[in-house]
């Protein structure tokens, strides 16, 4: 019998990460060059003992651990998302205003059911993030493309020029996923305008935010009193404090929204995990010091990388920031030949520009995104090693 398939969900493209991981399925890797993987944006430690010990409490002596939570996510941590989020940003947002959901990805495949269908537009700066592309694919709504150029930025004024009567919403990523820039307030700000001026929703996916370079906030979209009117902001709890297994993410919007997304969230979840949920919020209220720490050792390592590439010839930094840098090549090979061909002579996993672009965009062969927030000191000096000597 014939492989019965939604036509949609066929014509999406396959998960980068797990095509990236077959690559060196199998395959052994001399002992002198072991395999230096750059290709996943995830913590691959655990959670501070400390963390791990109050969640095995958890596990152990509250009973309510174990059971269905509320749909839109604990009370006690949407609170304290709303008291550090209106702290953070200078504006007002209450408990009301939050939802928990089981990881980020999740946040905007259900924020997305409420705003768009099949056969409607949602603009993505390119280089886009794979996901949200993969989940427009899968819901028959089109990614309108906004190419951001050498500065990887987003410009609004261009993106004004791609609204149609179809346009539902403008979905941006700072610090960014796949490019590492951090957008200045300034941008965010002329594109909220510009949403508000369409009638569409701004979708901000703050990810990365506890690892942005800047004091203070990165925006004062928030400080906005009619924000809700436009603003959707999501972020994930994995990155913070090493969550990534118990997917915990969040979304602030209108309650009215909310109304909505808990339609999607019972269907798909239920509810989150409660021990992520209780992990997060133990996080929140514990691990600030120690998460200064985490920020000031990603911001190191990315100094490192902006000192590295410089010195070497066939490579350019297009973007750094975060977790990521995005990098220019001048092989004489497409990217999704080269990204291979590192692992095969180098043992260097890398993604290719190809699956943060569509598929007609020359610019994605002559990129690459490395994942560098794993790799300390030596594991830097290792990359800018085996970049230098590959040979093409």
């Amino acid at each position: 019998m014939a492989l019965v398939l939604n036509p949609r969900m066929a014509a999406t493209e396959p998960p980068p990460v797990m095509e990236a991981r077959r690559w060196i399925s199998g395959r052994t890797f001399p002992a002198d060059r072991p395999l230096l993987n750059l290709s996943q944006a995830a913590p691959v430690d655990p959670p501070p003992e400390a963390l791990r010990q109050a969640m095995a409490e958890a596990v152990l002596n509250d009973p309510a651990a174990h059971l269905y939570g509320p749909v839109l996510g604990m009370p006690e941590l949407r609170a304290q998302v709303a008291h550090d989020w209106s702290a953070a940003y200078g504006g007002r947002i209450t408990e009301g205003e939050v939802a928990i959901t089981s990881g980020c990805n999740e946040a905007f495949a259900a924020v997305m059911a409420t705003l768009a269908g099949a056969g409607d537009e949602v603009i993505l700066p390119t280089p886009w993030y794979f996901n949200h592309k993969m989940w427009l694919d899968m819901s028959g709504v089109t990614a309108v493309p906004l190419p951001t150029g050498d500065g990887l930025l987003p410009d609004a004024e261009a993106a004004a020029r791609l609204v149609t009567p179809r346009t539902r919403a403008i979905a941006l990523v700072s610090p960014n996923n796949p490019g590492g820039v951090e957008y200045p307030a300034d941008i965010m700000r002329t594109f909220l305008d510009l949403a508000r001026r369409h009638d569409l929703a701004l979708i901000v996916d703050e990810t990365y935010r506890d690892f942005d370079s800047r004091g203070g906030a990165p925006h004062d979209l928030f400080a906005d009193p009619d924000w809700s009117d436009t603003l959707i902001h999501l972020y994930s709890f994995s990155k913070a404090y090493r969550l990534t297994g118990h997917r915990v993410g969040a979304m602030v919007a209108s309650q009215a929204r909310l109304a909505e997304v808990e339609k999607f969230l019972d269907t798909v979840t239920i509810c989150p995990a409660q021990v992520g949920q209780i992990g997060a919020l133990w996080g929140m209220r514990n691990l600030a010091d120690w998460l200064a720490g985490e920020r000031a050792e990603i911001i190191a390592r990315r100094s490192a990388m902006e000192a590295g590439f410089p010195k070497l010839d066939q490579w350019r930094l297009l973007g750094c920031g975060a977790y990521f840098a995005y990098v220019a090549h001048d092989f004489d090979m497409p990217s999704n030949q080269l990204a291979p061909r590192l692992v095969e002579d180098q043992s260097l996993l890398l993604l290719p520009g190809t699956m943060f672009r569509p598929g007609d965009d020359p610019a994605g062969a002559r990129e690459m995104r490395i994942a560098f927030a794993n790799a300390d000191t030596q594991g830097i000096a290792t990359l800018f090693e085996r970049l230098a000597a590959f040979g093409g």
